[in-house]
């Protein structure tokens, strides 16, 4: 009966240990009411910050030419207008062509990307890898140094010779060295080495130790590389105006570029049935720029909160509890 008794005796002070422990941590991380209303006011503050420019682009998109040329842009524009929209959708044969190539470029880019990322950051990540140090020299050294646009030009056009092809669009961006060392810290921090020990005694692969053991633990830094890599694709335009040359291949992001540097690109492909003068002067340049921008913004605004929930469980979740 005693030892009963005292069996029971050291449970209860174990629990009220943990529990002494548990409001200790509580009360060492609890945010004061006014710490907690100046971080609220600081988002959104920040909110506004990221949401009040797409908004006033939206404006000005729904803004009527006459009212941009007599007020410049205004938040709330003196006459409504759904004239740039219209005219979009008179060139929806060249808007849906250039969406379908951004949307193709970024699905194939980023899962290229991700696969190529994600598999150099394993590797850096391992210490047994012999050739790991001088490979994360290799990783790193272009994060301080770049060859310049003429090195990349030669390499894409007069090596590769893959200039007016899909792939000049995909693989110069498919890893960068700032993906990669996000990889491998977050491989070295969260697949512990006696998992990876584990599974090459019971004879496993590396490859097959990466796809069934690896892949399943780590969904937070795939999603957060392949959001890395959707925007990157999404928003970029400096490689269709370096190696492209043929209009079927040209993207949303390179249309914006080239309809706010030349207006005529529009005018000289016109689906209407118009004069080339009648088709200029019916072109509400203003407000189509910001139209323009406002279809590309939206896509990428929808495809984040599926990404959300990888960011709220953070890059550093451990593979191992207890």
């Amino acid at each position: 009966m005693s030892t009963m008794s005292e069996k029971r005796a050291v449970r209860k002070a174990e629990k009220r240990i943990e529990r002494e422990e548990a409001e200790a941590g509580f009360k060492l991380n609890k945010i004061k009411p006014v710490t907690n209303g100046l971080f609220n006011v600081l988002f959104i503050l920040l909110s506004f910050i990221c949401i009040f420019p797409f908004f006033f682009v939206l404006m000005i998109s729904l803004s009527s030419e006459a009212s941009i040329r007599a007020n410049g842009y205004a938040l709330i524009p003196s006459e409504f207008s759904l004239a740039a929209y219209e005219f979009l959708w008179n060139e929806r044969g060249t808007i849906l062509r250039s969406l379908l190539v951004s949307v193709g470029v970024t699905l194939l880019g980023t899962v290229i990307g991700v696969i190529l990322t994600t598999l150099m950051g394993y590797v850096l990540s391992r210490p047994q890898f012999k050739m790991r140090g001088f490979l994360q020299w290799v990783v790193f050294i272009p994060m301080i140094f770049t060859g310049g646009m003429v090195a990349n030009f030669v390499v894409i056009c007069n090596m590769l010779h893959i200039d007016d092809t899909i792939w000049c669009l995909v693989l110069p961006l498919a890893v960068s060295s700032w993906n990669v060392t996000i990889s491998k810290t977050f491989f070295r921090q969260t697949i512990p080495d006696e998992i990876i020990e584990s599974a090459k005694i019971d004879g496993a692969s590396q490859l097959t130790i990466f796809a069934r053991i690896v892949v399943p633990i780590s969904k937070p830094v795939f999603a957060t590389i392949a959001l890395f890599l959707t925007f990157s694709y999404w928003n970029d335009w400096l490689q269709a105006a370096l190696y492209i040359n043929n209009d079927a291949l040209i993207g949303l992001q390179p249309l914006l570029n080239k309809m706010m540097g030349q207006l005529d690109y529009l005018a000289n492909n016109p689906t209407a049935g118009l004069s080339l003068q009648q088709y200029k002067a019916s072109m509400p340049s203003e407000s189509v720029r910001m139209a323009i921008a406002t279809v590309i913004v939206i896509p990428i605004a929808c495809a984040y909160p599926f990404f959300q929930k990888y960011f709220i469980s953070g890059l550093t979740v451990g593979a191992v509890k207890g």
